[in-house]
Order: structure tokens, then C-alpha cells, then sequence
């Protein structure tokens, strides 16, 4: 009866749950800042949308967000310095909720929200079996 409660099988998943987690939010990732890589209005806008909230420097801090979420999600991708990326990622996203999303009550920053808790969780877990991080713990 035990086993029908707590399903100890699902664990033989784990690391392919951790593969789907890192291709689904570093895919995101990637998605959400291409148009700023890519386009120069996206990321004067993007400049303007830190200005607004207080951001300090936001015509240096911009691009550094940017870039950074980007390497992040290439990161989390690879599964390459997976930890620090998590929490590289938890860090980003608390500034976010702290600065910005906080307006928007609980609803409007769960998305900030689950990208902390996920970061944290790649960070204190790591990438699982399929990843570079993996290969180069092998070596």
C-alpha cells in the first residue's frame, strides 16, 4: 500500500524529468530575450521598461540582463555549470520580483516566481545524468 501512495518507480525518471526541466526553461529563456538580442527597438524598450521601475543604469544593466538570461538559458540547455546557472537564475529572478513583479500581486509573479524555485532546484540538485556537467564530473 505504501508504494501506491509515495510511486518510489517514478524515481527511475528522474533524470529524464531533469532533462525536459532544463530544455523547457533554458528554450524559454533563450525565447524571451531573443527579440532584444535581435532587435535594437526591442532593447531601447527594454531600457525605458528598467528606467520606469528604478533600475540603476538601466542602459548598462539592459543588455546585462539580457545577455544573461540568455547565457543562462544556453547553460540549462547543455546542462553545463548547471549549479551556478540555477543560481545565476534564482538571482536574476528575485531582483525581478523585488523590483517589478511584486506590483502585480502573487498571481502576476509567478512566473518570476517558479523560475527562483527552479533555479534553486538546479542549483542544489544539478543537471542529472544527461548533460556536460555529467560528462565533465566523469573525466
Amino acid at each position: 500500500m505504501n508504494r501506491l501512495i509515495t510511486l518510489p518507480h517514478l524515481a527511475a525518471g528522474t533524470d529524464l524529468a531533469f532533462l525536459a526541466l532544463r530544455l523547457g526553461v533554458g528554450a524559454f529563456l533563450v525565447w524571451g530575450v531573443w527579440d532584444n538580442i535581435t532587435s535594437a527597438e526591442h532593447m531601447a524598450t527594454f531600457v525605458k521598461f528598467l528606467d520606469q521601475f528604478g533600475f540603476p543604469m538601466p542602459e548598462l544593466l539592459a543588455p546585462f540582463d539580457v545577455w544573461l538570461q540568455l547565457g543562462i538559458g544556453v547553460l540549462f540547455i547543455l546542462g553545463l555549470a548547471t549549479r551556478w546557472a540555477g543560481l545565476a537564475c534564482a538571482l536574476n529572478f528575485v531582483v525581478a520580483i523585488v523590483m517589478v513583479d511584486h506590483l502585480q500581486g502573487w498571481r502576476g509573479s509567478f512566473g518570476s516566481q517558479c523560475l527562483v524555485l527552479i533555479g534553486l532546484v538546479l542549483a542544489t540538485h544539478g543537471p542529472g545524468r544527461f548533460s556536460v556537467d555529467r560528462v565533465l564530473e566523469r573525466r
